[in-house]
């Protein structure tokens, strides 16, 4: 039975097969132009994986406890551009293998997302969505990641599911996006992410 959130976005088993093509016309061809590179700005990637199975799910990394930044948090592969890094893509890419272990070969980039601007961090980030064949083999870096996991696609798609929240930190007051899937949530700019991914494909 198709769930009531895969029955909203459109994408069942039955329209599995056109739903990467309405994906990939609601994205971007080529990358948005980033802020400059440098202060406050250093230039950064994520892959945003959607793995083809008949209900298409998107696959995530929860990094580990023991690193030095975003410890623990749910998240894309990705990480910031290195020197020999032909281009962004290159780095969602290389990421991708380094820390999951799937080969840049199982995945086939569908466009791109709008960039992303980390203050914290100083950090801006290209998401790239690529489809990722089902035969991928993992083979996890222990170090920086913990658990890598799938959530239905249709699921994240639903904006019921986007719970907008507040904090305080500083005396200002902060809202972010938080998606809870059984154990999981996802929150920050990997929410961010996700929210625009639905904002594109949930146009009619």
């Amino acid at each position: 039975m198709v769930s009531s959130s895969a029955e909203k976005s459109g994408i069942t088993a039955r329209g599995a097969t056109s739903y990467r093509e309405r994906i990939v016309t609601r994205l971007d061809r080529e990358p948005q132009e980033l802020k400059p590179s440098g202060d406050p700005f250093r230039p950064a990637a994520v892959i945003v994986p959607i793995v083809e199975h008949s209900e298409p799910t998107v696959l995530f990394t929860r990094r580990t406890e023991n690193l030095s930044s975003h410890a623990g948090q749910i998240c894309f592969p990705g990480g910031r551009l290195h020197r020999d890094d032909e281009t962004l893509v290159a780095t969602a890419l290389r990421e991708l293998q380094e820390e999951t272990g799937i080969h840049p070969d199982s995945i086939e980039v569908a466009g791109f997302l709008d960039p992303y601007y980390t203050l914290n961090t100083g950090f801006t980030i290209l998401p790239v969505v690529g489809f990722l064949r089902t035969d991928f083999t993992l083979s996890v870096n222990d170090h920086e990641v913990a658990e890598v996991f799938e959530v239905p696609l249709a699921f994240l798609l639903d904006t019921g599911n986007h719970a907008l929240k507040h904090v305080e930190r500083g005396g200002v007051m902060r809202e972010f996006y938080a998606i809870t899937y059984g154990s999981h949530t996802i929150w920050g700019a990997t929410a961010a992410m996700i929210v625009n991914l639905a904002e594109r494909v949930g146009k009619p």
